[in-house]
């Protein structure tokens, strides 16, 4: 199972997500596209994240160095993002694929990275709630079921407003895999508490 990992936007707790759903199904970890962080990137944070031995964590497909849209930062790396260069990892194990910001975050002048997503991936929808996010949350869903791309489920992240998630698993018709709370911390036994907890809903997508 190929797991793809995408947010409402950026900052709404991908990386969290992503560690817990590693965590939980003990899968393989790959972020094809990291932008900036190159010392303390997303792969070295779920790698701090996880309790389990048999995760391995795939290289970056480009790892760029500025904290800016994948486009801004490989111009001013001097590279173009090639999708025909993001391949994903060949493993036997389940594999998990980090996004970068949202679905239409532009990774060069005609792709986005909803373009990463291929047809035999299940995508995960982070969704973090503050003024405005249903809309963005129903806009994201919006996007993939337009491309043909099925959504598995979404994950809620933050602070709990039952109003708000209500209203988005009633317009988009999607499963709750679970919520991660505001926790005051984020640590290995943090994330394994929540992968207990969403192990099944995980191992039914």
């Amino acid at each position: 199972m190929k797991l793809f990992i995408t947010g409402i936007g950026t900052d709404v707790g991908k990386t969290i997500a992503s560690a817990i759903v590693t965590e939980a199904l003990e899968a393989d970890y790959w972020k094809p596209i990291q932008a900036g962080d190159l010392h303390n990137s997303d792969s070295h944070k779920i790698l701090r994240y996880l309790s389990n031995d048999k995760t391995k964590i795939h290289d970056n497909a480009y790892a760029l160095n500025t904290p800016a849209s994948p486009h801004l930062a490989a111009e001013m790396d001097g590279v173009v993002i090639d999708l025909k260069k993001i391949i994903a990892p060949k493993t036997k194990n389940h594999l998990v694929i980090e996004g970068a910001g949202g679905v239409l975050v532009p990774l060069n002048d005609t792709d986005c990275v909803i373009d990463l997503i291929e047809k035999d991936y299940k995508v995960i929808v982070v969704s973090r709630h503050y003024l405005g996010s249903i809309n963005h949350t129903l806009l994201t869903v919006e996007a993939l079921k337009s491309r043909g791309i099925s959504v598995a489920g979404i994950l809620f992240s933050g602070d709990e407003n039952v109003a708000t998630e209500q209203m988005i698993l009633s317009k988009t018709g999607l499963k709750c895999i679970g919520r991660i709370d505001q926790e005051p911390y984020f640590d290995a036994n943090v994330i394994r508490y929540y992968a207990d907890k969403f192990r099944e809903n995980l191992a039914k997508l």
